[in-house]
């Protein structure tokens, strides 16, 4: 239900332009809300009310009036005075804290909607009913974003993000954990690849921008009907918990652009450690120091270019050779061969792949 809170500031409100008292109180004759200081009406007279069939009651100056929503009992309201303006009064009341009410119910529900079809606990019928009866349109195009950020707990990712996107727009907001924060996100016809990364890169700059906050955001690919929106969510996870593997440097992540890290992510850790025994037998380049890794990369990155290279780590020719050569010797890989290097970058990857889960044992 709402707060006692909400329907208090909404009395006052009331009571600042009218000049009528009002009282809220629950089924049971317990006082929720009130813009006097004395209730003059007891919680007996308020219950027997809820009891019985009728709509409205004036009892001496009191009108009594229920609030309900498709036939359930919410709240009394107590509309005080004499003239004849009073009871229309308490039935704008009446119709405010209802509607409250039943935006709050709502929103709750369709929260409870997306977290459950994200998870995929719905069957296909109820999730074409319950979109209808939330007024979520079916047949939209969406993405699925994760955000991850260690600060969620205080809610401050959720804030931001409602700042930016708009339910208006057919955007939704939730939460399935308390490290990610879900946006399901509806796009146009056709959204690009491009256009998600866009999405992605303006979320890590305004959480930097507006709270200092260093998040990491994954997305899976657009998915053209709501039933569909669990297949996204998964491959939004998958990308988030790959990148942070195999690409940590980046803070956005695309499923779509994961490549020959999606394939080892899915592997059983058992063939991975054969896979590392056969490549390298005792001398698993687990331990590299960063001039060496730095290397590697920007070997790799270049093509296997030696001159490029060089050029880039500002070191002579004959250096980069010697650091790849010292590499042929301890793994019997030559990096300036393409089937050795492809090995491996492979082997390096299936490497950071182990102790990922050797961390996640722990």
């Amino acid at each position: 239900m709402i707060s006692n809170q909400t329907i208090q500031t909404s009395i006052d409100e009331l009571k600042a332009i009218t000049k009528v008292d009002l009282c809220v109180y629950d089924m049971f004759g317990a006082l929720v809300a009130s813009t006097v200081s004395q209730v003059e009406i007891g919680g007996e007279l308020i219950s027997g009310f809820a009891n019985s069939p009728a709509d409205s009651q004036v009892i001496g100056i009191h009108h009594l009036l229920k609030i309900t929503d498709e036939g359930e009992l919410l709240y009394i309201l107590v509309a005080r005075g004499t003239s004849d303006d009073v009871y229309m009064v308490g039935k704008i009341a009446v119709c405010q804290i209802r509607n409250l009410a039943v935006a709050y119910k709502e929103r709750l529900d369709r929260n409870n909607f997306f977290q459950n079809l994200l998870l995929d606990n719905l069957l296909l019928v109820d999730i074409y009913n319950r979109a209808k009866k939330l007024h979520v349109e079916v047949a939209v195009p969406r993405a699925v974003f994760l955000v991850e950020t260690a600060l969620e707990k205080d809610g401050i990712v959720t804030e931001l993000l409602k700042g930016m996107f708009s339910s208006q727009s057919g955007d939704y907001i939730t939460a399935v954990d308390e490290s990610n924060v879900i946006l399901i996100k509806a796009l146009e016809q056709g959204g690009s690849h491009e256009e998600l990364m866009g999405i992605a890169d303006t979320i890590v700059a305004m959480m930097n921008a507006e709270a200092m906050l260093n998040v990491r955001v994954s997305f899976g690919t657009v998915v053209p009907e709501l039933k569909d929106v669990s297949k996204s969510y998964k491959e939004a996870k998958m990308a988030l918990d790959v990148g942070k593997i195999f690409y940590a440097e980046k803070n956005v992540a695309a499923y779509s652009t994961l490549g020959i890290g999606r394939l080892i992510y899915q592997l059983p850790i058992n063939l991975c450690r054969i896979f590392i025994e056969e490549i390298f037998g005792d001398n698993v380049p687990d331990d590299l120091d960063e001039e060496t890794l730095n290397t590697i990369n920007k070997f790799f990155e270049n093509n296997l270019n030696v001159s490029e290279t060089s050029r880039q780590l500002f070191v002579h020719r004959n250096t980069l050779v010697y650091r790849i050569e010292k590499l042929q010797k301890s793994t019997g890989l030559d990096l300036r061969n393409f089937d050795d290097a492809l090995t491996f970058k492979i082997a390096l990857m299936v490497v950071n792949y182990m102790k990922y889960l050797d961390n996640m044992n722990y």
